[in-house]
């Protein structure tokens, strides 16, 4: 039984993890399918995955730990960045939901948050529906299928089978979505549906929470890159490593919770060098793993390096609280390396 989950979680995970960094992706496909289509839960359910490896496969648990101690920088999610001559600004890791444990920053972060005049987080075009819709009208290519072409196409028969049942499952008709690109669909099943429930009742994910008590406290708030950037990174990942990753996540069903829970537990431990060797222990085959490589280098890397460019005009101005998924923080080029790299000081902060 276990097995069988970790095959399934093997093309899974990546993707949905994947969409837990992206911001703008959850917040935009509710802008679409509005708030009347997504079956309510009233909790989550999910439980840790670790503990199944621990009472199961111990020796995978203990592989998983060893890698993660090896990983640069993976273990924190608060860090203070300085730079000669300016106040000192700050590093966060963030996870892309509303769940409680999450949105209620430990102290030394709200210490952080409250000293620092300007907040940045990843694209703050995710705060303003309407900038959403007018990037989408300007590039619908990136989200839908245009001309003729639709999502059927790319399924065969049986796919299209499954698909419409998951869908139907969340109270959603296949005709609906139809004409959107399979990674816009991933980012509302990749979601507990307490989770989505909470975000149509109007919940603010991390990002989002942090960015409006910035505004609403006087401070400015900027972004580090734009949503059609977000996009145009997931866009240019295969077809088919988008059509796998849909039908498996579809697929998880219930699992879904289990794997969140998962990710909110090791982010809640700041355990970000855990995040990639989690997803490595549980991916059995050789194409997954060129998807894994393709995905981190596009997902990822080229990212940290862009925005480690753009934090460095805020982190020159002083006294910045710079909020980015917690994927992006570990490894030699994460973004505390790289900001090591262009010369500044980067120190974790003892969260607890």
């Amino acid at each position: 039984m276990f097995r069988d989950l970790s095959e399934k979680l093997s093309t899974a995970l990546l993707r949905i993890l994947g969409v837990l960094n992206m911001l703008a992706f959850t917040n935009f496909i509710l802008a679409l399918l509005g708030a009347t289509q997504v079956r309510a839960e009233d909790h989550c359910r999910g439980r840790n995955l670790l503990s199944d490896f621990a009472a199961n496969q111990p020796e995978r648990l203990a592989a998983i730990e060893k890698e993660a101690a090896q990983v640069a920088n993976g273990s924190g999610l608060l860090w203070k960045v300085e730079a000669k001559g300016v106040a000192p600004s700050w590093l966060f890791g963030t996870m892309h939901v509303t769940d409680p444990r999450v949105v209620d920053l430990p102290k030394a972060a709200k210490v952080a948050f409250e000293e620092a005049r300007t907040v940045v987080i990843e694209t703050t075009d995710v705060l303003d529906r309407r900038a959403m819709m007018a990037a989408m009208a300007q590039h619908p290519e990136l989200m839908m299928f245009t001309g003729a072409e639709k999502l059927t196409d790319h399924l065969d028969e049986r796919q299209q089978a499954e698909l419409k049942a998951a869908l139907e499952e969340r109270g959603i008709p296949l005709q609906t979505v139809i004409k959107m690109k399979p990674w816009m669909l991933v980012s509302l099943a990749s979601l507990p549906e307490c989770e989505t429930q909470r975000q149509e009742q109007g919940a603010l994910v991390l990002d989002a929470l942090l960015a409006a008590d910035a505004a609403k406290d006087g401070k400015a708030v900027a972004g580090l890159e734009s949503m059609v950037d977000q996009f145009e990174a997931m866009a240019s990942l295969p077809m088919a490593f988008h059509i796998e990753g849909l039908l498996s996540t579809l697929a998880l069903g219930d699992r879904i919770d289990d794997v969140i829970e998962t990710m909110i537990v090791l982010y809640t431990e700041g355990e970000t060098g855990m995040f990639w060797p989690m997803m490595g222990a549980v991916m059995p085959g050789e194409d997954t793993e060129a998807g894994y490589a393709a995905f981190e280098e596009v997902m990822v890397t080229r990212r940290n390096h862009s925005m480690a460019k753009a934090a460095a005009d805020f982190i020159d101005e002083g006294g910045a609280f710079i909020a980015v998924g917690a994927l992006h923080l570990p490894g030699e080029e994460g973004l505390v390396a790289l900001l090591q790299e262009r010369g500044y000081t980067v120190s974790p902060v003892e969260m607890r």
